[in-house]
């Protein structure tokens, strides 16, 4: 008996073609039509060239200028280059630099020490639903919305010298605002009730996204609702607290508002914000020593966005 013929049945099946191949891709942008590519062009170009013009390039002009004794007055062709000079002056011969720096950092602490653990709290209060939690929401966070000028209207009845509620309540005559011994600790209470609505509403975001699993489990291992909060809760908003941990820092870097307001930074109230201001727009316009002020803060406030756009691209590769 002749041998069968063996019947070889590797017939290969062609791959399929790739779903993201250019080809694939140019037909999927034909199916734009040009009214949509223009809009996403626009989309994209105009946000960017709004970034580029009126924050990098001005920050990149702000450390340029804080090597020049630049007026503002004179052509740049005249610009005068004097390298460390105006970071020398800054902290040998400028006498407001030093209480400056001190008070951002007692503003820094006060707020990253009293006004945000109390934001927290609150934060966590409201979680529990309470009665009536939307009108307290409400009513906390108004703070920060009310404008500049009634916030300062609503402080300067609580500490007129003469007509104000504390002083009334106190029966003392104390200058809240004018007394050089007092008057930052008075704004500092100012500064809090604006910041911890602000921070409040975003422990409450971060609240409400937290897996009630972690609860359930916490309370059948015997938790207390307190252990329960630093334990599980807490370490599960990593990303919120870096949030807020920048969020603290450049707000005492950039407060600005009631100090400049009650006396253009002076008197006790001397903060980084308002020298810059009162350099490069009063009346000296010292264009290349308020930019070296302003550079200061620009270095200190890029450290903890750097930290902070780390730590969100870390979690978003996870």
């Amino acid at each position: 008996m002749s041998d069968l013929p063996l019947v070889q049945a590797d017939h290969a099946v062609p791959a399929p073609a790739a779903t993201t191949s250019p080809g694939g891709r140019r037909r999927r942008l034909r199916l734009l039509s040009r009214t949509d590519r223009v809009v996403i062009t626009l989309m994209v170009l105009v946000p960017l060239l709004l970034v580029v013009g009126l924050v990098w390039l001005p920050a990149l002009a702000t450390v340029l200028l804080s090597g020049t004794n630049w007026d503002g007055i004179g052509p740049l062709g005249e610009i005068d280059w004097v390298g460390w000079k105006n970071y020398d002056d800054m902290v040998h011969i400028y006498p407001p630099f030093v209480p400056a720096i001190q008070h951002n950092l007692l503003w820094l602490a006060a707020l990253f020490v009293v006004a945000t653990p109390f934001g927290m709290f609150l934060a966590v209060l409201l979680d529990k639903e309470l009665r009536g939690s939307r009108f307290y929401q409400t009513a906390l966070y108004l703070p920060v919305v009310l404008s500049l000028a009634l916030i300062g209207f609503v402080w300067q009845l609580i500490y007129s010298r003469d007509q104000g509620l504390l002083n009334a309540v106190l029966g003392s005559q104390v200058d809240w605002y004018g007394d050089p011994h007092v008057n930052i600790w008075a704004v500092l209470v100012a500064a809090g009730w604006r910041h911890v609505g602000y921070i409040m509403l975003l422990y409450l975001a971060g609240l409400k996204g937290v897996d009630p699993s972690l609860r359930e489990a916490a309370a059948v291992d015997g938790s207390s609702e307190t252990s329960t909060f630093f334990r599980v809760i807490f370490p599960v908003m990593r990303p919120i607290n870096i949030i807020v941990l920048v969020v603290t820092v450049i707000e005492s870097l950039r407060a600005f508002d009631l100090v400049w307001v009650i006396n253009k930074g002076r008197n006790g109230l001397e903060l980084l914000s308002a020298l810059v201001t009162a350099n490069v727009v009063g009346e000296a316009s010292r264009i290349g020593f308020g930019s070296a002020l302003a550079t200061i803060m620009l270095v200190v406030s890029l450290l903890f966005i750097t930290l902070y756009l780390a730590t969100v691209m870390r979690e978003g590769r996870r």
